[in-house]
C-alpha cells in the first residue's frame, strides 16, 4: 500500500485487513529507490497506489515497475482524486479508481470473482 496521506493509508489498511488481506503499508520517505527496493524483498500479489505522491509521479513509478521483468507479476491498482483512469491502465495498471470512492469498489478490484 503506497499512500502518503497517513489518515487515508490507516482507514485502506483497517478496511482491508477486516477484509482478510495482509497489508505492507509502505510508510516514510517515499522515494522511488526505496519503493522498487521493497517491492522486489516483499513481492506482493497487489500494489495499491496513489497517483499522486509527495515526491514522486505514480504513473511514473507503475512505467518504471513495468519495466523490472521481477515485478511485471505485481496487479497495480491506482488512485487519485484526478480522472487519470486512461493514463493509468495505459501505463500498466490492471485497475483505477477515482477518490472518493466506497470500500466496495476497491474489493471489486481485488476480488473480482466475487462481483
Amino acid at each position: 500500500l503506497i499512500e502518503d496521506d497517513p489518515t487515508m493509508r490507516s482507514l485502506l489498511q483497517t478496511l482491508l485487513e477486516m477484509e482478510g488481506f495482509k497489508i505492507i503499508p509502505f510508510i516514510g520517505n517515499i522515494n522511488q529507490d526505496e519503493i522498487l527496493k521493497a517491492l522486489s524483498a516483499n513481492h506482493p500479489e497487489t500494489l495499491i497506489m496513489d497517483v499522486h505522491l509527495q515526491n514522486i509521479n505514480g504513473i511514473q513509478l507503475l512505467k518504471e515497475i513495468r519495466s523490472q521483468e521481477k515485478d511485471h507479476h505485481v496487479k497495480v491498482i491506482m488512485t487519485s482524486g484526478m480522472d487519470l483512469k486512461g493514463e493509468c491502465l495505459k501505463a500498466g495498471a490492471e485497475g483505477f479508481l477515482q477518490k472518493p470512492y466506497v470500500p466496495d469498489d476497491l474489493l471489486k478490484l481485488l476480488r473480482p470473482e466475487q462481483v
